[in-house]
Formats: C-alpha cells, structure tokens, sequence
C-alpha cells in the first residue's frame, strides 16, 4: 500500500469513529434527559388500580341496590302501567277526557301494539290528530304530561289549517302489562 492510501484508509476509519462517538454521545444524552421509566410504570399501575378500585365499589354499590331496584319497578308495573286488558278503554278515555278539557277536537287515534319480550309489557304505539286553538293545545299537553297514565312524547307536530285553527299530531308510546 502506498502512504496516499494508508492516509486515506486511517482518515476514513477516523471518520467512522467520530461519527460513531457523536451517536453514541447523543443516545447518552437522551438517556439521561429522560425520566426513570420504571417509576413512571409504578405510578401509571397504580393510577390504574385506582381506577379500577373505583370501578369495583360502584359495581358492589349496584349490585346492593338491585333489590331496591327490583322493588321500585315492580312498583311501577303494578302502579303505573295498566293491565292489558284493560289498557286499551282507558287510554281511549284518557285521551277523550284530556281533549274534551282542553276544548280540542280529536281527528284520528291510531294505537300499534308490540310485544316487549322477556319484559312482560307490551309497547303501544299511539299516533293522535287533533284541532283547535294553541292555548288548547297547550292545555291538552300539560294534562297529558299531569296524567296518572304512563305516556312517552317522541314527537309533536303542529300545522295550522285553513280554518285558522291548529292541527297537533302527537306521536306518544306506552306500556300495557302482560
């Protein structure tokens, strides 16, 4: 080998090394620069375990209450939901009472039964059309929010007719027992 070659052969090896102590100098400092991973694992665990302590306690505090829970629907099964048999008269009642106070017309009632399995109810979907003034209508839903009969409000429409009056269409559910 010629001393040119040997020059550049101990030049290149230099390079190398001096490369390699700067990755090495800066893999050190990020060493360094971050914080102890193990006590940060510690404190991330135990965070965890917190969380799912409290998990724990509101699970045991649901689980306590499940027979007062229990209770409190058969409850209002036996209060609240009309039997079957029934059903049917009294919700019609209970709309031609509601309406007839309220000093609205009923147009159209239509009722579609479903069957809640597991759950001894049946679900009963309530379509009603009715007209008259608004202060009627406002009438006719603060007693049907005041009602002892269970009624679910999904949706209200009001149109006005040619008449001048309002035309309310109200679709409403509720549940029968078994």
């Amino acid at each position: 080998m010629n001393p040119k070659q040997r020059k550049t052969i101990i030049r290149v090896v230099i390079a190398v090394v001096l490369i390699l102590d700067v990755l090495l100098v800066v893999a050190a400092w990020r060493l360094t620069s971050t914080p102890d991973s193990s006590a940060e694992q510690v404190q991330l665990l135990r965070k965890q375990r917190d969380l799912m302590a409290a998990d724990l306690r509101r699970a045991e505090a649901i689980r306590a209450s499940l027979p007062q829970v229990q209770t409190q629907t058969q409850d209002f099964f036996q209060k609240d939901l009309r039997p079957i048999g029934s059903g049917w008269s009294g919700m019609s009642e209970d709309f031609e009472s509601l309406a007839k106070a309220a000093g609205l017309q009923i147009t159209s009632t239509r009722f579609r039964e479903q069957a809640v399995e597991k759950q001894g109810v049946d679900e009963i979907s309530i379509s009603i059309t009715l007209l008259g003034p608004y202060s009627n209508v406002v009438n006719f839903i603060n007693g049907l929010e005041r009602s002892s009969s269970f009624y679910l409000l999904d949706s209200l429409q009001i149109d006005s007719t040619a008449e001048g009056a309002l035309k309310l269409d109200l679709q409403l559910r509720t549940y029968l027992r078994s």
